[in-house]
């Protein structure tokens, strides 16, 4: 999907890690949530209390979930589930696009 029609964008930005991540929220038809965002070269970890989808529009990176051993790497088109009350470090050399689908 290469757009979202009929939404909502929460004018606020969501900044996180002194502006190394930068997303907006748009909200469905429905109420279904889900943030449209970049994240700057950095090696990041994220909380989630909600299962996630991690889709990546652009650019690439690597992720390791938590517990796991091992990094993984997702690029462009690809994507990757983050359990509900879990964790994920994610790490780019480069700007990663990205919409994280909740839920």
């Amino acid at each position: 999907m290469s757009q979202f029609d009929n939404v909502s964008v929460i004018q606020k930005a969501n900044v996180y890690f002194d502006g190394k991540c930068v997303s907006h929220t748009v909200i469905l038809a429905g109420g279904v949530r889900k943030s449209v965002g970049v994240i700057l070269p950095s090696t990041l970890t994220f909380n989630t209390d909600a299962p996630e989808r991690m889709e990546i529009v652009a650019g690439s990176c690597r992720y390791k979930l938590a517990g796991a051993a091992d990094w993984k790497t997702v690029k462009a088109g690809e994507s990757f589930d983050v359990p509900g009350k879990s964790s994920f470090q994610i790490e780019q050399t480069e700007p990663l696009h990205y919409v994280c689908h909740f839920g």
